[in-house]
This record gives structure tokens, sequence and C-alpha cells, in this order.
């Protein structure tokens, strides 16, 4: 095979006929996501999806999509805890019900073109919508095959279906979107080509016009710095050498921004949110952050589909393009802050309830030793939150 762009080889690598995100068990048995580590990342989403749903005005169907859905995990938990959720209470008379446009779903996931009138009673509030389960629509985007014990009320499909309604959220799937990757050279950067067999660069040709003014733009010289950790191992080997990371080289994100802002373009009312990696132009890594994953450990990146490939996101720049499909201001945070705001805290339960409730403060204990998994800043708490709106106020969403 002759060397190729690294954003092609990428491309055949994980999402081929034979790609390692196409076939095998799926990404759990490599790398743990923070959907993998603790089901208070889903119990903070749901939350996310309670306020937004009443900031929405109840709107049935209520969609929340997860891009690059791995199994399926969070829809699954999402879907148990919307059906031991409590019904909504009572909306103020000034709420506006909605009806979100139909689209076409599975089989087996129905919904009323229309809502059912809502009448005001004396005191000036309107009944409590019908559940949140009962509007639930669940959709999980992947090119993978959809797994046999799915449940039938998640659908499955390959492309973010449009003019949705509710959240549309994508955990550590930016940084699998295939990237070029350059190298500095006497007459400018030029891409670095690299053979699929080995995993071995070589110099390519320079770089296009679109891809010189994002890496002027979005990637200045960096200072000296250290690397960053890029994902949690799933076992606790380190990583393998790597023969090309000495090589000077940059990382173009331009293809996670048309990703984003593709994605972002599919909500037609609701808030689309990233869950990733990833750096901002004051601290960009020096050497990029191009690596592997097999089996709970970081290997060279070589792409022949036998392994994860993954680079840091750059998201400021993937921000500002969501930013500009949608027509409205963005909020970046760390996981740490936003698991906090929405009820994740890592704090140990009082010692005293030791004695009051033994069985209690063991669990409280579980607890908060998985939460503080997810919001340790050296670890998974250090991954951002990128929040788009699309006609909603993100603030009333993410107060604690």
């Amino acid at each position: 095979m002759h060397p190729t762009r690294w954003r092609d080889a990428m491309d055949a690598a994980l999402y081929g006929p034979h790609g390692f995100f196409v076939s095998g068990a799926g990404p759990a048995d490599h790398f743990r996501t923070s959907v993998h580590a603790s089901p208070a990342f889903a119990a903070a989403v749901f939350r996310l999806v309670s306020r937004l749903d009443a900031a929405l005005g109840f709107p049935t169907p209520f969609d929340v999509v997860d891009v690059g859905a791995g199994r399926g995990e969070l829809l699954r938990t999402l879907a148990t805890l919307a059906r031991h959720a409590a019904p909504p209470a009572t909306t103020p008379a000034t709420a506006t019900p909605h009806t979100a446009t139909p689209r076409t779903t599975s089989p087996h996931t129905t919904f009323p073109r229309t809502a059912a009138p809502h009448t005001t009673s004396p005191t000036g509030t309107r009944p409590a919508p019908s559940p949140l389960a009962h509007r639930l629509r669940l959709t999980a985007v992947e090119l993978a095959p959809r797994p046999p014990d799915l449940p039938s009320d998640i659908d499955w499909t390959a492309e973010i279906p449009p003019a949705l309604t509710g959240l549309l959220i994508a955990t550590e799937w930016l940084d699998n979107i295939p990237l070029d990757i350059a190298g500095r050279t006497e007459t400018g950067h030029h891409y670095r080509l690299v053979d699929p067999r080995t995993g071995t660069e070589s110099p390519g040709p320079p770089l296009t016009t679109p891809d010189t003014t994002w890496l002027t733009h979005w990637h200045p010289t960096p200072p000296p710095g250290s690397s960053p950790v890029i994902k949690r191992f799933a076992s606790e080997t380190g990583p393998a050498p790597d023969a090309n990371l000495l090589i000077d080289r940059v990382e173009i994100g331009r293809s996670r921004d048309e990703a984003w802002g593709r994605a972002v373009e599919r909500v037609g009312r609701g808030v689309a949110v990233a869950v990733d990696y990833g750096h901002v132009r004051e601290g960009r890594p020096v050497g990029g952050t191009l690596t592997g994953y097999w089996g709970g450990r970081q290997v060279p990146p070589v792409p022949d589909g036998s392994c994860d490939i993954t680079a840091h996101v750059a998201m400021d720049s993937v921000a500002a393009a969501g930013a500009q499909v949608a027509g409205s201001a963005y909020t970046l945070v760390s996981q740490r802050e936003a698991l906090r705001a929405l009820g994740v805290d890592g704090g140990r339960p009082p010692l005293s309830l030791a004695g009051t409730d033994p069985a209690g403060y063991v669990r409280a204990l579980a607890t908060a030793s998985a939460a503080a998994e997810l919001t340790d800043p050296a670890g998974l708490g250090g991954h951002y939150w990128l929040l788009q709106p699309v006609g909603v106020a993100v603030d009333v969403l993410m107060a604690r």
C-alpha cells in the first residue's frame, strides 16, 4: 500500500468495512469514557435532559440523540432513568407546550403529530405534561451494526436525524473524527503521509489553502510544554513506544470543525453537547497528541484497523464553528464544572453517617468515589463540555 494522508488512513482504519469502530466488541474493551466509568455520568445527563425538557415546554417528542453511541450504553441508562423518574409538575399558564416537527422513526416509535390541547386551571397553571418516558425518542448514531440486545425503543442509524428537538450529545466522538497531520519544513507546513500497514510517516505535499488558513489562525507555534493524558486506560499497563513521537508535527482540526457544524445544524431547537478531551489556542500540545489504544493500552497509532486512533480536539475552533451555524454563543467549561452544576459531587459523606447508617455510608462512599473519578481535574474531570444552544438559554440548564 502507498503512503497516504493521515485523514484518509484514519478514516479507513476506524470506519472502513473492517474498521475499528465498525467491527469487534466495541470501544469499551479498549478504553473507558465517562459513560463507562460511572452511572453518575448518565444521571447528570438525565438531569440536563429534564431541565431542557422543561425549558423547551415539554415537547412531544423529546429527542435525545447520542452521536458515536458505542453500543448504546448511555441511551439504555437514560431510558431506565426516564421510566423511574417522577412525572413533571404543573407548569405556569405562560409556558407554551411545544410539539416538534415529526420525522421518520423506527417502527417501534410513534408520536402524535399534534399536541393535546392544554387547558388552564382556575389557579393559573396548566395540567402536568405527560411523563418524559412517554415522550422520549432515543436515537443512537453509529456506523457499527445494531447490537442484538438493544431495546426496541432505541432507534439505530448511521446519520444524525434532522430537525431534532431536545439534546444532541457526543461523548468522545470528535477525537475520533479523522484529521490531517502536518510537519514543519523549511518551505512551510507539509502534510505527513503514513503507511497504513506500519504507521511509518514520510513527508508529503504542501498544505492546501483552507488547511493553511486554519493552521495560521487556530494553531500558532506553541511554547514548550508537556503532553497531556489522552484517554483513561482500560488496564493499568503503560503506553507502548511510538517512533513518530519526536517528529515536529501538528494536527489540523478543520475536519472536526466541519463535523461539529453539521451536527449542530441538525438541532432544530435544543442543545448540542460535545464532551471530549482537548485544548485551546493558548495551550496547544507540542508535537500533537495522535495516539492509539488497544486492549486497554496506549499503543502507536498504526492505521491498519486494529486499534483506536485518536487525537485531542481543538475545542475553541470547534466551538466557533458550531456557534456560527447556530447563530448563538456557546459555553465551554470543564467536565468537573459541568457535572457539579448537574449535581455530581465527589465529596466524601460525613463520617457520622457510618455510626447511624453503616450500609448507607458505604453506598454514599461508593457514589462519592465514582463521582470523584468523573470530576478529577487530572483525569476525566479535565475533559471539556461544549454546550451549543439553539433557541434556548444554557444558563438555566446549568444553574447549580
